[in-house]
């Protein structure tokens, strides 16, 4: 009652302008994730009862049981290795492609440093958009009309997809790579293409090799998929065999597809710890 303010009162009222702004921003933002949440949960029909039910374990157990015999035979595993190698030339060729035209979409869609005009980087960034919103399924689907079924659509398939979501990548790590090499090669009066080559390419050589390796890993389980719609390996094996219910061929097919993941993230890792040595 000595007409002197609270401690708390006085820290709440000595907080800067920005900071407070920056307190209420965040407390808006939480708010509204929140009830873009619950508006999710909402808008969806989550039949939880019947996840739970007491008779689906039971049927999830005979899937399963099904699936835990393995087809091994000698004729099954010679028509498995071909579709197996064709998976992985799918992904191999798919991401290399993709490193090539992403890099080349990359370059007019970021700004390298703060006087670059980068007239180019919104339509750039539009393509990139683009390529990357149509899902695998997709572009294999509409390529198949001129390429026919096979591998060659599931592998431009890949290509397509994977040079959006590379291509964003690669412009991001080159507008975020520090700017001080670059701008001492420019103050020499060294040209654009130069200052690319020996000083903002080495300093994100290792992300970019990075986000590919990341990239490769999914165009693996992509590859396995596309086979559903026809573009060749494990994932025309394994619609068919599931379309028929043929349990043991479908699980020695999940089988490679876990090898094939296995082996990639393995070469990955191995890859990585060779660039940070």
């Amino acid at each position: 009652m000595n007409g002197h303010t609270p401690p708390a009162a006085s820290q709440a009222l000595r907080l800067p302008a920005a900071l407070r702004a920056a307190r209420l921003k965040g407390m808006v933002f939480v708010i509204v994730l929140l009830g873009l949440v619950g508006l999710c949960f909402h808008s969806l029909d989550l039949q939880w009862a019947r996840l739970v039910s007491g008779d689906a374990p039971a049927r999830m157990g005979r899937f399963l049981a099904e699936l835990a015999s393995p087809a091994g035979d000698a004729a099954f595993l010679w028509r498995l290795l071909p579709a197996t190698l064709e998976t992985l030339a799918m992904s191999v060729i798919g991401t290399l492609l993709a490193v090539v035209f992403g890099l080349l979409l990359a370059l007019p869609a970021s700004r390298t440093h703060a006087g670059d005009a980068a007239r180019w980087r919104g339509a750039s960034r539009l393509v990139l958009n683009a390529l990357r919103s149509v899902p695998e399924l997709m572009w294999a689907a509409l390529l198949m009309v001129a390429a026919g079924l096979g591998p060659l659509a599931g592998t431009l398939a890949l290509a397509l997809h994977t040079t959006g979501v590379l291509g964003r990548l690669f412009a991001e790590a080159i507008e975020n790579a520090p700017e001080g090499p670059g701008f001492a090669l420019r103050a020499r009066g060294v040209g654009e293409g130069r200052v690319l080559l020996y000083a903002t390419l080495p300093q994100v050589l290792p992300q970019l090799v990075s986000y590919t390796l990341y990239r490769w890993e999914n165009n693996i389980r992509a590859a396995s998929v596309l086979g559903v719609v026809g573009a060749g390996g494990l994932g025309q094996m394994l619609a068919f065999h599931l379309g028929l219910f043929q349990m043991a061929q479908t699980s020695t097919v999940l089988l490679a597809v876990l090898a094939l993941v296995l082996g990639v993230d393995a070469a990955s890792h191995a890859a990585r710890r060779v660039m940070s040595r």
